[in-house]
Order: structure tokens, then sequence, then C-alpha cells
């Protein structure tokens, strides 16, 4: 099994990998057509009608593109102050229970994203703005950022629960 899990764990870094490349990407274009806007608008008077509707989707994207990695590099925010006090194997087998919990959190969000998705996609709903944008497409930033999240869970969870098996209690590996 822990062959298997490392193997998973290797395509799944690739693949997080590439969704925090892109995420990258998504901030950059952002900082270019923000930076557009100021030029037309300081610089020549014209200000544009689709930077902050685009960039908003942009930063929308970047932020959900790079949850799993930030969770592969286990880079989220975490309050330990009182779980920093337990012992190494309390705290991996709490680090256990709290990633089930994510599991099922971020399987109910991933699951209504995509029928929210889906709905847009099915009575075509477009931005309200002057673009017409139609808005399955930023909204499926959220059941791709979602779904690498879930998938990232999962790969921690089989980490800790092999450490556990393994006595290794400094926790899975980080993967990267």
């Amino acid at each position: 099994m822990e062959k298997w899990v490392g193997w998973y764990g290797r395509a799944l870094g690739a693949v997080s990998r590439a969704a925090a490349v892109l995420a990258g990407l998504c901030v950059l274009a952002t900082a270019f057509i923000v930076t557009y806007e100021i030029v037309m608008r300081g610089l020549f008077n014209a200000p544009t009608e689709w930077v902050l509707e685009i960039s908003t989707y942009l930063i929308i994207a970047a932020g959900f593109l790079g949850m799993g990695i930030t969770l592969r590099r286990r880079a989220h925010v975490a309050v330990d102050f009182l779980t920093a006090r337990f012992s190494a194997p309390v705290r991996l087998g709490l680090e256990v229970v709290t990633t089930l919990l994510s599991i099922l959190l971020f399987y109910v969000f991933m699951t209504e994203s995509t029928d929210f998705v889906l709905m847009s996609l099915s009575v075509n709903r477009l931005s309200p703005s002057i673009l017409r944008f139609p808005l399955w497409i930023p909204q499926s930033a959220l059941v791709v950022g979602s779904a690498l999240l879930e998938l990232e869970l999962v790969r921690q969870l089989l980490d800790d629960v092999i450490a556990l098996k393994n006595r290794d209690f400094e926790g899975g590996q980080d993967g990267c």
C-alpha cells in the first residue's frame, strides 16, 4: 500500500504544481491588466470597463487553484497553541481526525460547487456587466480547486495513517 500511496502522492504533486503555476499566471495576468487600467485611466483618461471583472475572476481562480499546493506544503493557517502541548502520537491522531472532517467538508463544497457550475451552464448564466461573460467559466475554478484540495487531503490522510502505523510521529511526508 505504501508504494501505491507514494505513486499517488507523486502524480498528485505534479497536478498540484501545475495548478500552482496556473494560479501564478492568473496573478501575473491580473497585475498586467490592472497596470494597463492604471495607465489608460491615468495617462489617457480612458478607463476600461472589463479590468475589474476579469481581474476579480483571475484572483478567485488563483486562490482556489492554489489550495492544493498550499495543503501539500502544509502552509495553511493553523492554530496549534493547544495541540502543541500534546504528545506527538496524540497530535498525529488529531491530525487524522481533522483531515477526515476536512475531507467531508470539502466533499460537500465540491459537490455543491459542481451543481452551481452545472446550473450556470444549463441556463447560460452571464455576468451582469457589459462583458456578458459566461459565469460557468470562472465558477469552474471552485470545482477544480476544491477537487485538488480534496485529493490532497486524501493523500495527507494516507500519509498520516501510514505514519501512525509505522510509529513515525513526526507525521506524514509533505510530498513536494
